[in-house]
C-alpha cells in the first residue's frame, strides 16, 4: 500500500486535541499555520516552563491511522485529530522510522522527522486507560512508544487529505527515533 495523508487537523489553541481540516499550509522552519504549537520556539507548555528559547523539534505531529484502528478496537473512541496530531497518514510505519527521515507530503512540502512522542497523563485525562493503551514492549521488553512522531517543516506547502507521502530514509547509519 502506498502511503497517503489519511487526514489533517489544527487547533488555534492550546487544547489536547485538535480539528478536523481538508489542507493546511506547512511553512518552513514554522511549523502548521495557524496551529498552537507552530512556531521556530518550543510552544508546548511543559516544554516551555523547563527552556521557552529551546528550539521546537515538534512543530507537527503525525500519528499512523492504524494506531487509531488499533485504539478504536481496544474500545477507545478516537478519530483523526482527537489525540492531538496534525497529520494522519495510512501505510506508514512511523514510529519505526529513523530519526532524520523525510516525509513529502503533496507536490512541495517536507518534514523531517525529530523523535517520538512521549505519551503523558494528558492521554488519560482525554479517555481513561489510553496512556496505557499507547506504549507497549518489544521482545527484549524495552519501553514501545505508539502515540506517533514529531517532526519540523523543512519546506512549506500546501497539504491536503489524500495527498501521497514519499519516504526519504537519511543515510546510514540510521539512528532509532527517541522521545523529543
Amino acid at each position: 500500500m502506498d502511503a497517503i495523508v489519511a487526514a489533517l487537523a489544527l487547533q488555534q489553541d492550546h487544547c489536547f486535541s485538535k480539528s478536523p481540516v481538508r489542507e493546511f499550509v506547512l511553512r518552513a522552519g514554522h511549523g502548521v499555520e495557524g496551529d498552537a504549537h507552530a512556531g521556530v520556539k518550543v510552544k508546548h507548555r511543559s516544554r516551555v516552563a523547563k527552556d521557552a528559547s529551546a528550539p521546537n523539534l515538534r512543530q507537527v505531529h503525525l500519528i499512523a491511522q492504524e494506531l487509531l484502528d488499533e485504539l478504536r478496537a481496544a474500545g477507545f473512541a478516537v478519530a483523526p485529530g482527537s489525540l492531538g496530531e496534525n497529520v494522519t497518514t495510512r501505510g506508514l510505519a512511523l514510529i519505526d522510522l529513523p530519526q532524520g527521515s523525510r516525509l513529502r507530503l503533496g507536490d512541495a512540502a517536507v518534514i523531517e522527522i525529530t523523535g517520538l512522542r512521549n505519551p503523558c497523563k494528558q492521554l488519560d485525562q482525554f479517555q481513561k486507560g489510553l496512556m496505557a493503551a499507547t506504549l507497549d514492549r518489544d521482545a527484549e521488553g524495552s519501553l514501545v512508544r505508539k502515540a506517533g512522531v514529531m517532526g519540523v517543516v523543512l519546506a512549506g506547502g500546501i497539504v491536503r487529505a489524500g495527498d501521497a507521502i514519499c519516504l526519504e530514509l537519511p543515510p546510514e547509519p540510521h539512528r532509532p527515533l527517541e522521545p523529543v
